[in-house]
């Protein structure tokens, strides 16, 4: 799908059908026409916008010096409520700053763009195309750092029902938590170096204004890797505690299952003795049977007694 968006003095950035200079172009689910649409108007290499459809594409910055066009590809987070395994995932995206206009691309419609209208209503036009882009980089960050919290605060809801209980689906969707953050962890970091790299592009000429609002996207990336580290290291450290736990808990059902296997082991040890076809002592007496259940019973209750003091039971 394509949306356009312009600046309108005095009201700030609108949805408009007029595609063309000073624009914001925004793609998202692209269709092979629009594409080519988009393409054709702002004269730009094909690739600037198939690169960013591959789900396994990584940040990178590249020049075309024959269309003086930038593209910037990052991996912003996605997150989608249908997928019953990784709650949260990253995707790449890709701005491609134009000589006349802005154009961003991704595979998937993610929060970045439909909540970054509203978020830019105000803030400056698509004409300035550095800052346009670089506050596009920004509120990557700012996404970055909403969904970890969401991811921290489900991690808290898990960890209090795996107080109550120990449930295999509890520490499935524990995982699936740690996972997240091991795709936010790998693509915070190549985000990072890519805003630092770009920081440092003298062949962009980036003003003294926009180099300020870049500086504040590195600061939030930056932010945000340390928070995902952060929690990841602490999920990382809960799973290993609960698979503690469950261990200890599997040793403690096995202590208990010897001691009562012991425990009935020596009843069954004086039947048999005393089923033996010899002579054995009380065979005469007449109260052999109880003399026998006595001593069977008695050598279970000192057993029992020794293995509770010895905190067996």
């Amino acid at each position: 799908m394509l949306t356009v968006h312009k600046w309108i003095t005095g009201v700030g950035i609108r949805e408009t059908d007029e595609l063309g200079p000073g624009c914001w172009a925004n793609l998202f689910e692209p269709l092979p026409d629009e594409l080519k649409q988009v393409t054709q108007t702002f004269h730009l290499p094909s690739t600037f916008l198939t690169d960013p459809l591959d789900k396994d594409e990584r940040p990178r910055i590249e020049l075309d010096e024959e269309t003086n066009a930038t593209l910037i590809v990052l991996r912003v987070p996605y997150h989608d409520t249908s997928l019953d395994s990784i709650p949260y995932i990253t995707v790449p995206f890709g701005i491609v700053i134009a000589p006349h206009a802005v154009v961003t691309v991704c595979a998937r419609r993610t929060a970045l763009t439909t909540e970054f209208t509203e978020h830019m209503r105000r803030v400056c036009p698509p004409t300035e195309r550095y800052r346009f882009a670089f506050q596009i980089l920004l509120y990557a960050a700012l996404l970055y750092l909403r969904n970890l919290r969401e991811i921290s605060n489900a991690a808290d809801l898990i960890e209090r029902d795996l107080h109550k209980a120990l449930r295999n689906e509890t520490l499935i969707a524990l995982l699936d938590l740690q996972k997240s953050l091991v795709y936010f962890t790998t693509s915070l970091t190549a985000n990072q170096i890519m805003v630092s790299r770009l920081s440092h592009m003298r062949q962009l000429n980036i003003g003294e204004n926009d180099l300020d609002s870049l500086d504040d996207a590195d600061i939030e990336f930056r932010q945000a890797l340390e928070m995902a580290t952060i929690h990841s290291n602490i999920l990382t450290g809960m799973m290993n505690a609960f698979a503690s736990v469950i261990s200890n808990n599997l040793n403690l059902v096995m202590k208990f299952l010897t001691a009562i296997t012991i425990v009935l082991m020596l009843p069954t040890l004086v039947a048999s003795i005393y089923g033996m076809n010899v002579q054995l002592p009380f065979q005469h007496n007449p109260h052999a049977f109880a003399i026998t259940m006595g001593i069977s019973s008695l050598t279970s209750l000192l057993t029992v007694l020794l293995f509770i003091r010895r905190k067996m039971f």
